[in-house]
């Protein structure tokens, strides 16, 4: 016979999103259970780190200084050509300006933080199947720790991460498009003769096919360096096309290698169905990921913090239908999903229509504007001088 461990609210995954997730189940009085399959939180780290200023405030996080690798100003934007258009404070009115995390302690700093509220953490335990039982789900595991192979939820929060598959045993629809699913490979490198060592930088173009290359500072001469590619744009791997990128940049050419991660990324936006009867998905497992940039730290955050919420007010009144987890489905429309929609549009504009010549055209514009405030729209004005008939179908975004 199994040996059942009975929870209200289980969390699989213990990413940004889980962890948020948890900790807001426990705080308004859920009994929550976070678990993962790996043996630390915080490992491998699968994105280049950084977020904006204010967004911690948002989720009511406060973190330690040693969760912070470096504190940003700006972004630089550089074309194929090598033109340079530079956003920092040195040009911008308001300032552009955030951190790059460390995420190995960051994820942990978060972590805590639910088992402060009240989880439960159980590390190297891994959902291996899940099934529907009256009231929830059962979901059998494989765990570091003998006491239990069973676990009983009334409510599942998935927060596995892109490429996840308890979305799958729910029965909903995750799959992302082969054209929509990015394949991406960092390297943290040390040793780089970085042009500024507190900016973020993007570079576009053939470098990248179908995505992008960036360096995002985390030390005077250390820095994540790395890619997103469509591999139905290029043959090349996400691996063969960073270390061409790696070997042409006179920032990088001389650098070391400490670390090496890669992943897929999916870029379609919030998936159509994201909640079902006891059931919800969060952060990179929702699809809360930035068509355009690939980044979703900051909405992994919030989604889980929402979804927490959510589903420790479903336990209390005693209601964990789809119709009262409704809530947190309409909460990601209005504030993640509807704007991410806008962002495809310009997604498919930058990765599918334009070549080398057209972005060396259009960061040249962007060096000589005007631009006090960085954002979508500022940076979509700009670019209309260069070419208003071609740029028309991004004017809804303005």
């Amino acid at each position: 016979m199994s040996n059942i461990k009975e929870v209200d609210v289980l969390v699989i995954g213990a990413g940004p999103a889980g962890s948020m997730a948890a900790r807001e189940a426990s705080k308004n009085g859920a009994k929550t259970l976070l678990i993962d399959k790996k043996a630390e939180i915080g490992t491998p780290k699968r994105c280049a780190e950084g977020i904006m200023d204010g967004v911690l405030e948002k989720v009511e996080l406060e973190i330690e200084d040693r969760c912070i690798a470096r504190h940003i100003d700006g972004a630089i934007i550089i074309s194929p050509d090598g033109n340079r258009a530079s956003f920092t404070s040195e040009n911008l009115e308001t300032p552009a300006t955030g951190i790059v995390l460390e995420r190995k302690v960051f994820d942990k700093h978060v972590a805590m933080d639910a088992i402060r509220a009240g989880s439960e953490v159980m590390l190297r335990t891994e959902a291996t199947s899940m099934s529907r039982c009256d009231d929830g789900f059962i979901v059998s595991i494989k765990s570091f720790y003998d006491e239990y192979d069973t676990i009983k939820a009334r409510i599942v929060i998935g927060a596995d991460g892109p490429e996840g598959r308890i979305s799958s045993w729910a029965g909903i629809n995750t799959k992302v498009p082969l054209p929509e699913m990015e394949s991406g490979a960092q390297y943290e490198m040390t040793n780089l003769n970085m042009i500024n060592n507190k900016a973020i930088q993007f570079f576009f173009g053939s470098v990248a096919p179908g995505g992008y290359a960036w360096i995002f500072p985390k030390g005077y001469d250390t820095a994540n360096v790395g890619l997103d590619i469509s591999n139905v744009k290029t043959d090349k791997s996400a691996v063969e096309c960073l270390d061409e990128f790696i070997k042409q940049c006179d920032q990088t050419c001389d650098g070391e290698i400490v670390e090496l991660n890669v992943g897929g990324n999916p870029y379609c936006g919030v998936f159509d169905t994201i909640i079902d009867d006891n059931f919800m998905l969060v952060g990179d497992a929702a699809g809360c990921v930035s068509p355009i940039t690939g980044g979703g730290i900051d909405t992994a955050l919030e989604s889980g913090m929402i979804a927490g919420r959510v589903a420790a007010k479903a336990i209390n009144d005693n209601d964990c239908s789809k119709n009262k987890l409704q809530e947190y489905d309409d909460y990601i429309e209005e504030n993640i999903a509807k704007k991410f929609r806008k962002y495809i549009t310009l997604r498919d504009f930058l990765y599918d229509e334009l070549d080398d010549d057209d972005f060396n055209a259009y960061v040249g514009a962007l060096a000589k504007s005007n631009i006090t405030t960085l954002s979508t729209k500022s940076l979509i004005k700009a670019m209309l001088k260069v070419s208003p008939r071609r740029l028309f179908k991004l004017r809804k975004l303005l």
